[in-house]
């Protein structure tokens, strides 16, 4: 696939009536520090008939006039505080062509190609950028990158479907929360959670294992395979994961389905039976914390629960057990988590510490024996319309970090799954053989 780069402009928000100040910074908060400091890819793809590019770039502009951070720049304050600078400088806007017809280049699949249809993920200032790729039969891809500071999977989702209304001429609705100073610590504080080793780790330590694993993996190949979960399917993992010693208890799709990839990417590994492994699963504080924080905030609002397990035991129980672990220590990032969080992060003592970073980091190549993973699933990212209908296809980037899975929703719409994840070349074979198998033991 070869994509034409036909034009690359910076575009600025677009207001009705007198544009605001320039010179505002927000500040970051606790959760948007300790989340994925880099640009996260997406790729939509339209058949015809399509929108204009224009439709699509003045849309932009007029969200960009609500979703005002999209179009700052990430800087320090005079204080040192990291935030964005609401100084509308703008995003990067792409529009490439490809002399083919989509057709010819579906299914797509993530292998590095998929790099062509976004703009570039390294050394950029643009927080948001678009790139909107055309092929001969009329269909139209669009790229696009935003930074995870700005905002998580919740709300650039709401970003999408605001811009799908400006695009359509429709009234943004709802607005977005845009206050990111709400998380203060109680008084007293009560910090009731340790959290170095979870949401922050040692810098010293962190770089260390950082080159260990880098050095140690840098000659193997990464693979990121797709795997299709059918509803069927999903519906009998579900209930194999919630019957144990003739007992039931419901567990969710997304637990059963974990739970069942961690199982089979162990196995596909083969680890020491004796080794530990730990799933990192972000939990969406808006479900959580008390009093509840509304849909409709921007920023970021998510920690992470770490369900662990020797991998003896991970493969030697059944299924249910591996879910029961996952369902427990997602329960556990509560409320009382969340604030225990918030208690622990605001403190000045806490984060003056040079020796402490987040945990967050995608700058590893593999993260075995562990795994993370980044679900989609409950995010409207298909209700991106521009106004000639929804994407049929919406999938993450090409990200061959072994053991980082992502979790889209089926463009069949029926409740099937997607799951792409990248592991070693040499372990996937055996990953196909067994990655819809139920029967799975430790050496």
């Amino acid at each position: 696939m070869n994509v034409k780069i036909d034009s690359s402009k910076i575009i600025k928000p677009l207001y009705e009536g007198t544009p605001p100040s320039t010179t505002t910074h927000i500040p970051f908060n606790i959760f948007d520090n300790v989340t994925f400091d880099a640009l996260m890819a997406m790729i939509y793809a339209y058949k015809p008939p399509t929108p204009q590019t224009s439709t699509i770039e003045t849309g932009l502009r007029k969200t960009l006039s609500i979703y005002r951070e999209w179009a700052g720049r990430i800087g320090e304050d005079e204080h040192g505080n990291r935030g964005v600078f609401l100084n509308d400088e703008g995003v990067r806007f792409i529009e490439a062509s490809v002399d083919a017809s989509l057709d010819e280049v579906l299914p797509l699949k993530p292998s590095p190609s998929m790099l062509s249809l976004h703009p570039c993920l390294k050394d950029v200032v643009e927080l948001i950028q678009v790139q909107v790729t055309r092929f001969t039969c009329g269909s139209v891809v669009v790229g696009f990158t935003g930074h995870h500071m700005i905002a998580d999977g919740h709300a650039a989702s709401n970003f999408f479907v605001a811009w799908g209304q400006a695009c359509r001429g429709m009234e943004i609705t709802p607005l977005p929360v845009n206050d990111r100073a709400i998380f203060r610590s109680r008084d007293p504080p009560l910090v009731e959670y340790n959290h170095i080793g979870a949401e922050f780790v040692s810098n010293l330590v962190n770089k260390e294992l950082l080159n260990i694993n880098n050095d140690e993996n840098k000659e193997n190949n990464i693979i990121v395979h797709k795997v299709h979960f059918t509803l069927e399917y999903l519906g009998k993992l579900k209930a194999h994961a919630s019957f144990m010693n003739e007992k039931a208890k419901t567990y969710s799709t997304f637990e059963s389905l974990i739970a069942h990839l961690w199982r089979v990417i162990t196995k596909s590994r083969d680890l020491n039976a004796l080794q530990n492994t730990q799933i990192r699963i972000s939990v969406d504080g808006r479900r959580r914390i008390i009093p509840r924080v509304p849909d409709e905030f921007f920023g970021n609002i998510v920690l992470w629960a770490f369900p662990t397990s020797k991998v003896k035991d991970l493969l030697d129980e059944p299924l249910h057990y591996a879910t029961k672990i996952i369902h427990d220590a997602i329960t556990k990032v509560d409320d009382k988590y969340f604030k225990s969080f918030i208690d622990f992060a605001n403190d000045e003592k806490v984060m003056t510490r040079q020796d402490l970073i987040p945990s967050a980091d995608m700058k590893k190549d593999s993260l075995s024996p562990n795994l993370e993973v980044h679900s989609w699933l409950r995010f409207p990212f298909y209700d991106l319309d521009f106004g000639t209908g929804c994407p049929f296809v919406f999938m993450p980037s090409y990200y061959p970090i072994e053991g980082m899975m992502f979790l889209v929703p089926s463009f069949i719409g029926d409740g099937s799954i997607d799951a792409f994840i990248p592991l070693y070349e040499h372990h996937l074979t055996n990953f196909k053989k067994i990655c819809y198998s139920l029967d799975l033991k430790a050496k």
